[in-house]
């Protein structure tokens, strides 16, 4: 998508060709790693992962039944199988297990019917409560704690060690991909394309379904994001809207812009995609780089590289900080309910959250200006051209408007494909959908050809994405973000961070980390139950409890240092101007004053505000 001032299409990472010294480096640690011993760790996430629900649903069988699961009836295996499925969710009350309804059971592919959950509801009250949720505690620790290796059956541990096995690569593949990406070895859709073709070779994933896991709603709406933001270009909107953002600047240095985008892009977050903010406002970086350059006569890099990181970084800021800024919100929320039948409202979520913005606005303006030092500071010039430019179109053409429209439409159709849309044609579309729908719009209204699309949507930004989701996924099925996380976990807790403040802090910590390595919303479905289930052991009953799943939702978001880690990244780098380290330049830095930020924030704001009648854990 990058373009120089003069039209020419700008040299990025793509044109490189493989520096074997640099890519010997992750290859051979891949090979190692996959050909050393099975540590005693993973093996014993192999043998969870393998065996784990087979016994634990054998030992409620016994406990509930007195019989193996074969020789129940359709309502008790119904009761076995939700039962197991709280224990994989680390959720031990009797009071939750009573709450679940049919839409519960579909979610989590249990089959039932009304007087078989009518029957189930009837046994469970027959249980008292300590003793039903001992059932559960026991069940989970079978699962974690008592289940080893040398009970299993000969069949079985073979099973156990080929899980075992894939923990494995799943950790290697993760050594891979980072090495890759810090050294830009190879081009980095390449490196999407390795993790499908290591996790085939090494049997995780089959040749059948491999080319599935590439695509998903999100890479959807990547390519669709894309599409509008090639139509913005082509029109003009870029530079109507760069108008109305910087048109009345008295001072138009590079930091009071950088200031302005930092202002406009975060708060929106929080109720806007943040994948849908970074492809709006990309074509402005790239407008505001292009006509500073083609003005001065001269490239400036870091200038580029300093526009379109704001972007990037600024769509990254706001979106845990209320429940409509993101998925993971709304899964941690869920978690909570389901595991401690805790309900966090949708106002409760912001008055906790949204002040952290403060803090986050001006200390990432701050990074960013003090990490790009530019050489064209006074952008003036430029947007006197830009002005010029709009002043001749004598207002929003017709393309322009069109191109506005269909984005409004489309914007509204994210807001809504979730609830009014899908009651009215039956059908869950998701934002990506939305979005090539939209790609489409734009060519039937006749403002972009497919020409357009094909040379200006940078279609490896696409396939990197989708390498990001896979990659995701490799991780959470193998039980690889499972095993780093666990580890983690046994590191903190000597150092004393298994309580209070402590323990915030180390469930932060690990989500901030495995939010590097894939999408927030996974890195929450995995780390969630986790780090709320080290609250419910350590603090049962407390506001911990709802801190840790804001704490963890927030930490999600701190995905500051790979392109893989967010959309937002990915999305800019398709600017052509960002090597892969830039992000580490301001990444590495705003992850930990963030994370410093976010205990202080626990420590005096919600501690001073507490959370309704539950007691503090600090």
């Amino acid at each position: 998508m990058a373009q120089t001032g003069e039209g020419k299409a700008k040299p990025s990472g793509y044109d490189k060709y493989i520096n074997w010294k640099l890519f010997a480096v992750p290859l051979v640690l891949l090979i190692l790693i996959i050909s050393m011993p099975v540590p005693e760790s993973m093996l014993d996430v192999g043998v969870e992962y393998a065996m784990g629900e087979k016994y634990v649903k054998e030992h409620f069988s016994q406990e509930l039944f007195g019989r193996p699961l074969t020789e129940l009836e359709q309502w008790q295996v119904q009761m076995v199988r939700m039962m197991n499925q709280h224990v994989q969710m680390s959720s031990f009350s009797q009071k939750a297990f009573l709450a679940r309804n049919e839409s519960w059971l579909n979610r989590n592919d249990i089959p039932t019917n009304p007087a078989h959950l009518e029957k189930v509801r009837e046994r469970a009250t027959q249980i008292p409560k300590d003793r039903f949720e001992s059932l559960l505690v026991d069940g989970h620790k079978l699962q974690t704690e008592t289940l080893h290796y040398e009970k299993l059956s000969g069949k079985e541990q073979k099973q156990a060690m080929q899980a075992a096995f894939h923990v494995k690569v799943g950790v290697g593949i993760v050594v891979f991909v980072v090495l890759c990406f810090v050294t830009e070895a190879l081009p980095l859709p390449m490196v999407a394309f390795c993790i499908g073709i290591i996790a085939i070779l090494t049997g995780v994933v089959t040749r059948a379904n491999v080319s599935m896991l590439y695509w998903s709603d999100a890479t959807w709406f990547i390519m669709g994001s894309l599409m509008f933001a090639t139509a913005f270009v082509k029109t003009g909107v870029d530079r109507q809207i760069a108008m109305a953002m910087f048109g009345r600047m008295k001072n138009a240095d590079v930091k009071w812009v950088s200031l302005i985008i930092v202002l406009v892009i975060a708060p929106l977050t929080m109720f806007m995609s943040d994948h849908a903010l970074a492809a709006m406002f990309l074509p402005i970086g790239i407008l505001l780089y292009t006509t500073t350059v083609s003005t001065s006569g001269n490239e400036d890099p870091e200038l580029a590289k300093m526009l379109m990181i704001t972007i990037a970084m600024a769509a990254n800021l706001g979106g845990s900080l209320a429940p409509s800024g993101a998925a993971r919100n709304i899964i941690m929320m869920g978690y909570t309910e389901e595991m401690f039948n805790l309900q966090i409202t949708f106002m409760q979520w912001v008055l906790y959250c949204a002040p952290f913005l403060l803090f986050l606005m001006p200390v990432t303006w701050i990074v960013i200006n003090w990490r790009f030092k530019p050489a064209e500071r006074d952008m003036a010039k430029a947007l006197g051209v830009v002005k010029s430019e709009v002043a001749k179109s004598g207002g929003w053409t017709r393309p322009q408007l069109i191109s506005l429209v269909i984005f409004i439409v489309m914007f509204l159709g994210w807001v809504t494909e979730s609830n009014i849309i899908k009651d009215l044609i039956g059908v869950r579309l998701g934002i990506g959908t939305v979005a090539v729908m939209g790609g489409i719009a734009y060519i039937l209204a006749g403002v972009v050809n497919w020409r357009d699309y094909q040379t200006k949507v940078d279609w490896g930004v696409v396939w990197l994405y989708a390498g990001a989701i896979i990659f995701g996924r490799v991780l959470v099925d193998t039980g690889g973000a499972y095993w780093i996380a666990r580890t983690l976990l046994l590191i903190t807790e000597p150092l004393g961070l298994g309580q209070g403040l402590g323990l915030l802090l180390s469930g932060n910590v690990i989500t901030g980390l495995m939010t590097q390595l894939m999408a927030d919303g996974p890195a929450c479905a995995a780390v969630g139950p986790v780090t709320l289930s080290m609250a419910g052991i350590a603090h049962p009953g407390t506001a911990m409890i709802p801190f840790v799943a804001m704490g963890t939702s927030i930490a999600s978001s701190f995905a500051y240092m790979l392109v893989i880690g967010t959309p937002p990244n990915a999305i800019v780098y398709a600017s052509g101007y960002l090597h892969a380290k830039d992000y580490l330049r301001v990444g590495v830095i705003l992850w930990f004053t963030n994370m410093a930020g976010l205990l202080f924030l626990a420590s005096v704001y919600w501690r001073w505000l507490g959370f309704g009648s539950l007691p503090m854990p600090f």
